[in-house]
């Protein structure tokens, strides 16, 4: 059997030695059969009238004549028409009114269709504005008085529903950006021509929920992008308007309404951003997240404050919480470090505008410390460089507000001299049992020396509470001896360089105001304590060498 098998293998070896004997053959034979290569042709230079810049200014006059005279060009007559339809229409009949609005956007439809055989660009432009025209069409039938024919408003959102069910499928199937784009802008802008009341903001969320679908679908962003600006601008408009359109309507109810929709375009936009995350560029992430953000918060707290500013700092913590969820699930769904730190950060940032909403005095000083430094050993712990980096501002703000209650500084500047160090030097292992991925190179130098240098401004002020007023260059030198010992103890330079320049501006002081103005005694103990404290401090760079840190 063994013997067989060998056989078997010699015979299956020799074949393929003779499979490559005859490629062998076969590729010398092509080899020597081909033609000789076509001799290079050296290119022929440009004309000077056709080098330099001249290309460059062609190329921008065509794109604005192109691409943004087009799109100005169809926006101005899809708003001309719709004035026409607000206008005029009132004077014909209920048939004729229909009849006539429908025919101009069934035309300049057909009208984008023929030029798009010959400029597919410019023709969709008016397709889409053909589209655009038909949805303001279908919303003026209830909305605009001079063309109210249907008088239930569930009819109308429906027959709007199903216009922008059309408007979605009809772009979709053309794959079409510009269609889509150019048909939702408009829609959403049209809108605002008349007054915006309740219908008209569940209209933008029918539209902005058609723009959505793009971006799961396609991860189109520019028409989403422009949707989100146009639904929280609609909005900015309602809210402006609603004690003239509803004067007799409760607060709370105003209140209510507003809010609805705001959390309504929030999780509408986050959740089509966070469904797939890792297929949008890192720059559109961003974008979404920031101006969804904006819009909620800006907006949000406009009106609570207006109707109900017991609720504010309630309304600032929901916001945080909801960032902070984005960001979790930011992570869970594989996005970006950058948008999972953004929903960190913007949640951190709106929790410490909300504090001075409910705090005052030292209890705003202790918040807004406290907030910091959590979010610091948060950062710390995520590997998150940009929640660290509002930490650290998060503590300067309250080192500059420990002016602000009129006792208790002290305590207030010890507290933060152990969040800065804690929030550089602290390393906290996160709940998962993974290490943080820590800030490294420029970023992580960057944090120290902020954080070493807000340390010994604390420290500064520390001892100019605690010395008497007289003492305070002494004061200003221990600090100094402080920050060299704890420089020195946690191994990190960037608390001896501070600790070196407040010690220059206390030999300043030294020589410029004390050693003239202090009394003999004063003088006497201020100089010999400076004194052994440089020598102290020397005696250390000695024995230590100044290790680096």
């Amino acid at each position: 059997m063994a013997e067989e098998e060998a056989r078997n293998l010699a015979e299956v070896v020799r074949r393929l030695e003779e499979t490559v004997s005859r490629l062998e053959n076969r590729i010398a034979h092509l080899e020597a059969t081909a033609a000789p290569p076509p001799p290079l042709v050296p290119e022929t230079p440009l004309p000077a009238a056709e080098s330099g810049s001249a290309p460059e200014t062609r190329d921008l006059e065509a794109h604005l004549g192109t691409y943004w005279l087009s799109r100005a060009g169809i926006v101005a007559l899809i708003l001309g028409f719709s004035f026409l339809i607000i206008y005029h229409f009132g004077d014909l009949g209920v048939l004729a009114r229909v009849g006539a609005g429908y025919l101009l956007s069934a035309g300049l439809s057909a009208l984008g269709l023929w030029l798009s055989r010959r400029h597919e660009l410019f023709g969709r432009i008016v397709f889409g504005g053909g589209l655009a025209l038909a949805y303001f069409v279908t919303y003026a039938l209830h909305f605009v008085p001079a063309v109210r024919v249907i008088d239930s408003e569930v009819l109308a959102l429906v027959l709007l529903a199903l216009n922008t069910v059309a408007i979605v499928v009809i772009a979709q199937r053309m794959h079409s950006e510009t269609v889509a784009g150019i048909a939702l802008f408009l829609g959403l802008h049209t809108g605002m021509l008349s007054d915006i009341t309740l219908f008209t903001l569940m209209s933008t969320s029918l539209l902005a929920a058609g723009a959505l679908f793009f971006l799961v679908k396609n991860r189109w962003v520019i028409v989403p992008l422009s949707s989100l600006v146009a639904v929280y601008s609609t909005h900015v408009v309602w809210a402006m308007r609603t004690e003239a359109i509803a004067p007799g309507q409760p607060t709370h109810e105003r209140l209510a309404l507003s809010l609805a929709f705001l959390v309504l375009y929030y999780v509408l936009f986050s959740v089509a951003l966070l469904l797939y995350p890792r297929e949008l560029s890192r720059r559109a992430g961003l974008a979404f997240a920031l101006l969804n953000w904006v819009g909620l918060l800006t907006l949000g707290a406009v009106e609570v404050e207006r109707w109900d500013r017991p609720r504010l700092f309630a309304f600032f913590v929901a916001v945080a919480l909801a960032q902070g969820v984005g960001g979790m699930a930011a992570r869970w769904r594989g996005a970006s470090s950058a948008l999972f730190q953004a929903y960190l950060a913007t949640g951190v940032l709106t929790l410490a505008m909300g504090v001075p909403t409910e705090f005052e005095d030292a209890t705003l000083v202790h918040t807004w410390t406290a907030v910091g430094l959590a979010a610091g050993l948060a950062g710390r712990a995520l590997g998150a460089g940009a929640l660290q980096a509002v930490a650290v501002a998060l503590l300067y703000v309250a080192l500059g507000a420990t002016w602000l209650p009129p006792s208790g500084r002290a305590l207030l500047d010890a507290a933060l001299i152990v969040s800065f160090t804690l929030v550089e030097r602290a390393t906290v292992v996160p709940l998962d049992g993974r290490l943080p991925a820590p800030v490294t190179g420029r970023g992580r130098t960057a944090l120290q020396a902020l954080c070493a240098v807000g340390a010994g401004l604390a420290g500064v002020w520390l001892l100019g509470e605690v010395m008497p007023g007289e003492l305070t260059t002494l004061g200003w030198g221990v600090a100094a001896s402080g920050l060299f010992l704890l420089g020195f103890a946690v191994r990190e330079r960037w608390y001896r360089f501070v600790g070196l320049g407040v010690l220059a501006f206390t030999l300043g002081r030294l020589m410029f105001v004390d050693l003239s103005g202090l009394p003999p005694d004063q003088r006497i103990l201020t100089f010999l304590m400076l004194g052994v404290m440089l020598l102290a401090v020397s005696y250390v760079y000695t024995r230590v060498r100044a290790p680096r840190g």
